[in-house]
Parts: structure tokens; sequence; C-alpha cells
């Protein structure tokens, strides 16, 4: 008890220094830039005051864990954003910004009042129990009575002596009971809330889902190697097999040779549906050569004419290749089935923050973006944090943009 009460006294009387340092820090931080803010240092000024707010208000938050036994955590998110605009706002938008200033306004009435009370509270209680040690040097006839008494005489002295014994828990109660208000108080504007946790909870379900899509994209490599190396191989064998067989057969002249061919030609149509199977899971070229190679290969079999703009050597993670790959495969699909168009275009752009991909054909126009395909399409690109916008007018041109995030 007593070194909790002794705590509970370090933490109020530091108050009566930190709650004028926090009003005249707020009020000058406030004005200078309320000040700046009409001239190009208003963005700076707002992230310096922002920046040394938020160390006073640690430092609140470490004072505060001297009376719950450990410091109140830090609420701030991290200020994302390539530009001075973009850092502002990303810390003008978190309320911890605001709730830090409160603090620091809120600290002065609070932490003078409770701190001087405590000091106030401490000095009495103290001073009666060390009565007889300094009361005889202070002696005042003119002291009216009790006072008189109790100062003046040895009996008075030691009677204050028993009433500070008295008074002595009293206070300390009354010392800790003041430390746990101001720390409720603080607890209550500098400890994370509401905002900190619904974006950590949508840091930890993008990271899920990031992890649910990259096993999703291996498990569909993994198939697509199965079934390239095994089943695709088998059947490649047996229709060398049966290709053996055939000529074996009609050198004598057997009646079961049409059956053989007839066998044979059934084979290669189920190695071409094994292929296209194989290139709708994950194109074998995508893994081995990348994005660009594996749309270079699109273009190739494209019956229109197709320009691919964009770095060759670019490389991106492989949920993202994936789902850029069949943007362009549906774009140029529906160009060459429903829009009638004469020439298309594959544009790659990656910026410092995302990676985009648009497909353009010079067609009528008149694309349903609700459409089966583009809303499947959309649905794999949304699951990566992904934009998909179609522009269609009727008359044309069709232009198919997916754009995902994709830091460097």
């Amino acid at each position: 008890m007593i070194r909790r009460s002794v705590v509970a006294l370090a933490y109020l009387a530091g108050g009566i220094v930190a709650g004028p340092v926090g009003l005249l820090w707020s009020v000058a931080a406030v004005l200078g830039v309320a000040v700046l803010a009409i001239t190009q240092l208003g963005g700076p000024a707002f992230l310096g005051a922002a920046w040394v707010t938020r160390r006073l208000a640690g430092l609140e938050r470490r004072r505060a864990g001297w009376v719950l036994g450990k410091a109140i955590e830090p609420p701030y998110v991290g200020l994302r954003g390539d530009t001075l605009r973009r850092r502002v706002t990303a810390a003008g938008t978190q309320p911890a910004t605001w709730r830090d200033l409160a603090w620091l306004v809120l600290l002065f009435p609070l932490g003078l009042g409770l701190g001087i009370a405590a000091v106030v509270a401490s000095a009495v209680s103290i001073g009666m129990l060390t009565a007889p040690l300094w009361a005889w040097a202070v002696p005042n006839p003119r002291a009216p009575f009790p006072v008189k008494p109790l100062m003046t005489t040895t009996g008075g002295r030691f009677s204050l002596v028993l009433l500070g014994l008295v008074l002595v828990p009293l206070a300390a109660w009354l010392i800790r009971l003041m430390a746990r208000l101001e720390v409720t108080a603080a607890r209550a504007l500098l400890a994370p809330g509401e905002h900190r946790r619904l974006v950590e909870e949508a840091e930890r379900l993008a990271r899920t889902r990031a992890r649910v899509v990259d096993a999703q994209a291996a498990e569909l490599r993994r198939i697509e190697r199965d079934l390239h190396d095994g089943a695709q191989a088998r059947i490649v064998a047996a229709g060398m097999t049966l290709a053996l067989a055939a000529r074996k057969l009609r050198g004598a002249e057997s009646p079961a040779a049409p059956d053989v061919d007839t066998a044979r030609r059934q084979l290669d149509e189920a190695l071409a549906e094994l292929r296209r199977l194989v290139r709708g899971i994950h194109p074998p070229i995508l893994t081995d050569r990348g994005l660009h190679a594996a749309l270079a290969a699109l273009a190739a079999d494209s019956p229109m004419p197709v320009v691919i703009r964009g770095d060759p050597d670019l490389r991106f993670p492989a949920a993202v290749e994936s789902a850029a790959y069949f943007v362009a495969a549906e774009g140029l699909a529906n160009a060459a089935k429903h829009s009638g168009a004469g020439a298309g275009a594959i544009e790659l752009c990656r910026t410092p923050a995302a990676v985009s991909i648009a497909v353009e054909d010079d067609g009528r126009g008149g694309a349903d973006p609700a459409g089966s395909g583009l809303e499947g399409l959309r649905r794999r690109v949304e699951a990566l944090d992904g934009t998909l916008t179609v522009d269609s007018p009727p008359g044309g041109p069709t232009r198919l943009r997916a754009e995902f995030p994709c830091a460097s």
C-alpha cells in the first residue's frame, strides 16, 4: 500500500509540471499550424506538430503505466502515403491525433488540480507526523484555539502525531483514488480505440485473404503440373502406341485398323481438350517465362493483330500475373467473338503502388459489364483488392482495364 501510494503521489505531482507544458504546447501548435496553413509550410508544420504531440502523449502513456503497472499501448496507425498531402490526410483522419491533443489540454486543469491536492494532503499528513520536530520553531502566541495549544505545547504536538497517524491512511487512500481518476481519463483518451481495432482487423483479414489466394494459386499450379506431366504424358504415350499398332494393322490388312484409327483421333481430341483445360487452369508459360511472354502467346493465338506494350522483364506476384493474364484472355476472346474487331492492344503498366493491364479493341462496342464472363473476371480481380473497369460505348472502342495494388 505504501509503494502504491508513493507511486500515485509521484504520478499526481508530475501532473503539476506536465499540465502547463501540455497546455502551452497545444496552444502554440494550434496557433502555429493555423498561421502556416495558408502557406506551403502548412503540411510539414502539421506533421511536425503531430509528431511532437505524439511524443508528449507517449510520455503520458508511460507515466500512466506507473499506476497501471504497464504503459498504455499506442493507438496509432502507420502514416501511409507517397505524397505530403496523403500523409497529412492520414494523420488528420486518425482519431488518435486529436485525442492526444485533447488530453494535453485536459491535463492542465486535471493534473494541476489533482496534483496540488495530492501534494497538500501529503504535506499536511507528514507535517502532523513530524510536528514535534518542527512545531517548536514556529511559535504563534496569537494563534486561535485549538491551533495555539496544538502548536505551542508538548502535549499538543504529540496530539498532532496521533491525529497524523489517523489521517495518513485516509490521505494515502485519497491520493490513490485521485491517481485512479486521472489514469482513467488518460486511458479513455490515449488508449487504442475502435479505429485502431478496425484497422488491425482489416489488415488481418487482408493478410488472411492474401494467404488464401496464394494457396489457391499454388494449388492450381500443382494441378497444372500434374496434368501436364502425368495425364497428358500418358495420353501422348497411348497415342504413340496406337499409331504403331495402326501401322502394323494396315500392313496386315486387319479389319480392326479403322477402329484403331478412330481411337487415335479420339485420343488426339482428348489431348487437345486437356491442353485447353491446362491453359484455363494456369498456363505453363506464365510460370516459366512470366506475364509478358504469356501475353505474347495470347496475341499470337488471336485471329486479329494484337500489339503489346510494356516492359518484358517485369515480374509480379504469381496471383497478380494469373489474374492479369485471364483479364487479357477474356478481353481478346470477347473482341474476337462478339465485337468484330480488326485489331487490338494490350498495355501493361507498373507504378510504385499498383500494376495495371488494359485490353483495347476497335470493335463495335456495347459489351455488357454484368455479363457472366466479365462478372467472374471482376470477382477474380477484386479478390486481390483490385478494380476492373469496362468502357464499351456503342460503336466502340472497348477498353477493359484492371488495376492491382502491388507495392514496389
